[in-house]
């Protein structure tokens, strides 16, 4: 998909292929080449095959799961942001040959990795408007199952939504598969698209069930998307929102925080939402990615700076971490995530959501309304699972300042975290400056891609800096 305008308008090969990925029924019965021929694409006969019962609609679904795990901004490998903004930060350091232009602070609008992003987020996109649009339609799935899948789609529209504005600033918000309206997508700030994402997220939890539709969680439940408003309330600084939105997925008593030693285990009661993996015996792309075992890294490494984060007695870095040496040398790669090959079943899915980061979003809501009991407590529960005594912290600032430190610790190779937290603190200058050459505070965004730019002036100024 070249683009908004022209990609919507002209139903491009980038949009057909997501419809294959996530409407296998369709290419079942018609075949990948004629779904393609078809103008449009989505026929209405197409849509009514699609959500003619509940099994053809959940594989549509169940597509898009598939499609965002394989590609786009959750991918476990070079295409998400797990990598990139690990890169970008302060968490990676790449050891592959050639330039990387995330790690060398270079990015330009024309850079592939850029236009990825932005293309298979506004492909994942349009995949979810058409699963909400066709299920509002349908005369033969139960409203239960309606209210089900508008709610997975309004979560997940919500989320991309969430990360693009993260990335690149003012961006389009699309809720449509209309490519007369799409044709016309213009910018919205921040704010505003703010707010849209929270209507999204406050009508999935009036849809979604508390229980979740298969034992592996793998699709999103009503505590997931208060999971999500919650962080989104945060980064608001909507702080007693935001505690709210945490406590609610806290007291549901469908999760407990796990030993270490299990979090990332596909059965952990701490997982909130994961992807299955391809195949049954497979298991995590992000394992692929990160594991290594022979020196020098053969793409990415941890940094120092990261690793000198954790106190001594942190038994996540004991666990959670592994090195490699050869000769003198020693480097160190992520390693919550334990098998890199196939094993006889899986035994570990990507975790997109767990219980960990609701007790430290509320931790520093609430050390921003001044109850530090409750943010002390909050944070200790977090630190007495990797070993640690209680903090120390006492004044405002300083819990404020411990909950960014264990958030660092806490979350580090799990999609960007670092860097979105640097970045709302104010702190990416004095975090990134001397490391990256050349850093500056515009460098908080990422360019809009440049043929975007040329295919929908409306898209315009480009972000400052580039």
């Amino acid at each position: 998909m070249k683009n908004i305008q022209t990609a919507l308008k002209k139903y491009s090969w980038e949009i057909n292929k997501a419809w294959i990925l996530f409407l296998p029924i369709i290419a079942l019965v018609q075949g990948c080449d004629n779904f393609v021929d078809t103008n449009p694409p989505l026929s209405q006969l197409s849509k009514k095959m699609v959500f003619e019962d509940i099994k053809t609609a959940d594989a549509a679904a169940s597509g898009i799961y598939i499609n965002m795990r394989d590609g786009g901004l959750f991918n476990g490998s070079f295409n998400g942001v797990t990598y990139k903004l690990g890169l970008y930060a302060d968490e990676l350091d790449n050891y592959a040959p050639g330039i990387n232009f995330f790690h060398d602070n270079s990015l330009f609008d024309a850079e592939a990795g850029i236009l990825d992003t932005w293309t298979k987020s506004y492909s994942q996109l349009y995949s979810v408007n058409a699963l909400i649009e066709g299920v509002s339609t349908s005369a033969k799935i139960s409203q239960k199952e309606k209210d089900r899948l508008t709610g997975e789609g309004l979560f997940l529209r919500a989320l991309v939504h969430f990360y693009l504005m993260n990335l690149y600033g003012a961006v389009p918000y699309v809720n449509t598969t209309d490519y007369k309206i799409n044709s016309r997508v213009e910018k919205i700030p921040p704010s505003e698209m703010t707010e849209l994402i929270i209507r999204d997220l406050d009508h999935a939890k009036t849809l979604l069930s508390t229980d979740y539709n298969s034992p592996q969680r793998i699709r999103p439940n009503r505590f997931t998307a208060y999971a999500l408003l919650s962080r989104v309330l945060l980064y608001a600084e909507r702080w007693d929102e935001a505690a709210d939105a945490a406590s609610a997925v806290i007291n549901s008593q469908l999760y407990s925080i796990s030993p270490i030693s299990s979090v990332f285990l596909k059965e952990s009661k701490e997982t909130i939402w994961q992807f299955e993996p391809n195949g049954a015996a497979n298991n995590t792309i992000e394992a692929q990615l990160f594991i290594f075992t022979a020196g020098p890294p053969p793409q990415v490494a941890l940094t120092p700076s990261l690793l000198n984060a954790f106190e001594p007695a942190d038994q996540r870095k004991v666990q959670w971490i592994k090195s490699v040496a050869k000769g003198a040398e020693i480097w160190y790669h992520p390693f919550k995530y334990k098998e890199r090959s196939a094993t006889g079943t899986s035994k570990e899915y990507s975790i997109i959501f767990r219980l960990a980061e609701q007790y430290l979003i509320r931790a520093e809501a609430r050390s921003e309304q001044g109850d530090l009991i409750g943010a002390s407590q909050d944070l200790n529960v977090i630190r007495a699972r990797a070993g640690l005594n209680g903090t120390s912290a006492v004044s405002e600032q300083d819990i404020k300042s411990a909950v960014l430190r264990e958030r660092r610790t806490e979350f580090f190779a799990e999609f960007g975290h670092r860097f979105f937290d640097l970045k709302r603190y104010g702190m990416l200058n004095g975090a990134l400056t001397g490391i990256k050459p050349g850093w500056n505070n515009t460098d908080n965004l990422w360019p809009i891609p440049a043929q975007e730019l040329s295919a929908n002036p409306k898209l315009n100024p480009q972000n400052t800096g580039y």
